[in-house]
């Protein structure tokens, strides 16, 4: 993930310029903070080193943490403070970050301490901009943090990389991270007062998991509107309700917007067409009737989450604040990831009901009773072949499983820290199992693609529409039409992969589409 060229951030006094995107993660963007956001971090790291050398107590400058806080530190033992505060704060445990999420929370701690309002000095922020311009990447374990007093764990084996502590992960190797630093040229900083604790307080653990749930949480939507589509050919399903006065009658954006994204995919389709007359249903079970009802609501839960999170991804989140202007510094509660939690809550729930729509889709094309006389699980020969018979059954497994993972984390709490800090927001596992779930979901509109397309060719000589003929192009060409009974686990996994890939949505035109409005 080297960098040639950084991805500069121009930072005002209120904030920064920058919308979080996805590109910035999946690319692996090296982002480096602009000239201007300077003079409002040397003056903080100047009231800081002013409030050092001073008589007052300030927390976390010259004095203890938490419980400690009470305890005064001799201005000799400043640098020392922050180094024992770094090593006693590793404490992370589980699976390491993925390469990408990590540098991505590089980024946004980049944006927190570039307000201005940490106390850290210049050199010390340059050389967390320098692990992203070089491709190093800390090795940071994803379990052990309550989301207050900010990401604490995973964000301390983040800083243990800057002080030559640690592990970390360059030219993809796992070495030592005063190793790393060294081949690449750099030096371990020693940190001044305040330092440490402006780099492990913060929710940008936290955050960066519930934008990389959002992120791929959005790609889901996109691929289950294109997927649905397929679907409703292939039970021969009426476009009716589709008809754009009906939502704008509803009124919700969300709705609106995933209707007219149906009716323009399925524009074209002969078999459509076929039983505009004549049909005797009357009605679509309402997996298919109200998809846009229903994965409309959750793209603008997804939608009301994005915002949240492009707000905390600007945020000033460490404690205390330098108020450079008000001549303080103050001891507040920012690091509390409360909002982080609620967000990555809506999207767990967004996640698991685009999966519950889907898996329904996915049961009405292999039933012959209601598939309007597709062959049973989609097998031209039944009985002597199962056909997606039990891949209809992963599918259901994997939305049961996504239920339960979508029950709310931010409800949960337990004191910490000998009850210094009595309520937590539990966002850090509320974001990371978002991962778990979009995987799953993948899996979920992968087979019920599998399905859609199996049975739209049985429509022949009858053919879907343009964009969607694009659509089962690409999956043919990953995965042949399924005739006997084969191993069907590599199936699986490469429809999930074309669905996480984003290659469906784009050749179907609405890639990035719904992510409007998001943030």
């Amino acid at each position: 993930f080297k960098q040639k060229t950084a991805y500069e951030i121009s930072l005002g006094l209120v904030g920064s310029e920058m919308c979080i995107r996805d590109s910035i993660w999946r690319e692996g963007l090296a982002v480096c903070l602009g000239e201007n956001a300077h003079t409002a971090i040397d003056a903080a790291a100047h009231a800081v080193a002013k409030a050092a050398a001073g008589d007052a107590a300030v927390y976390g400058v010259n004095t203890g943490f938490g419980k400690l806080a009470s305890v005064r530190i001799k201005p000799e033992d400043t640098a020392k403070l922050q180094r024992n505060l770094i090593l006693s704060h590793c404490c992370g445990v589980g699976d390491p970050m993925d390469v990408k999420t990590a540098r991505l929370m590089i980024v946004l701690k980049l944006l927190s301490v570039g307000r201005g309002a940490s106390g850290i000095r210049w050199e010390t922020i340059e050389l967390l901009q320098n692990l992203l311009a070089s491709g190093i990447t800390p090795l940071i374990p994803t379990q052990g943090s309550v989301g207050a007093s900010g990401d604490l764990a995973p964000l301390a084996h983040m800083a243990a990389t800057l002080i030559g502590e640690g592990e970390a992960l360059f030219e993809g190797q796992r070495m030592k991270s005063a190793k790393a630093l060294e081949l690449a040229g750099l030096q371990p900083v020693v940190l001044g007062p305040k330092e440490g604790l402006g780099l492990i307080n913060g929710t940008q653990f936290s955050t960066a998991c519930a934008l990389v749930g959002l992120f791929e949480a959005i790609r889901n939507a996109e691929n289950a509107v294109v997927i649905s589509c397929l679907s409703t050919d292939a039970i021969m399903g009426s476009t009716a309700p589709l008809e754009p006065a009906m939502h704008k009658l509803r009124g919700h954006a969300g709705q609106i917007d995933v209707a007219s994204a149906m009716r323009s995919i399925m524009t074209g389709s002969e078999i459509r067409e076929s039983h505009r007359d004549g049909d005797t249903r009357v009605q679509d079970p309402y997996c298919i009737r109200c998809q846009p009802q229903v994965t409309g609501a959750a793209l603008d839960l997804l939608r009301f989450a994005g915002r949240t999170l492009e707000i905390e991804a600007n945020a000033v989140s460490d404690n205390p604040l330098v108020l450079v202007k008000e001549d303080k510094i103050v001891s507040g509660g920012n690091f509390h990831a409360e909002p982080v939690a609620f967000a990555a809550d809506q999207i767990a729930l967004a996640i698991s009901e685009i999966g519950a729509i889907a898996q329904r889709r996915v049961a009405l094309m292999v039933d012959p009773t209601l598939s309007f006389d597709l062959p049973p699980f989609l097998t031209p020969e039944p009985g002597i072949n199962s056909g997606l018979m039990i891949a209809e059954v992963t599918t259901a497994a994997l939305m049961s499983e996504n239920k339960h993972l979508a029950n709310p984390c931010s409800t949960d709490s337990t004191p910490t820290s000998a009850n210094q800090e009595d309520h937590v927001s539990m966002a850090a596992h509320g974001a990371l199992r978002l991962i778990r779930m979009n995987d799953n979901l993948n899996v979920i509109l992968g087979v019920e693609m599998l399905c859609a397309v199996q049975g739209v060719e049985f429509r022949a000589p009858l053919r879907t529409s343009p964009t969607l003929q694009n659509a089962i192009a690409v999956l043919r060409d990953r995965i042949p039409a399924l005739a006997d009974d084969r191993f069907l686990s590599g199936d699986l996994t490469s429809a999930a992969e074309l669905v996480k890939s984003g290659q469906i949505v784009d050749v179907c035109g609405i890639v990035g589409t719904l992510l409007e409005s998001v943030g």
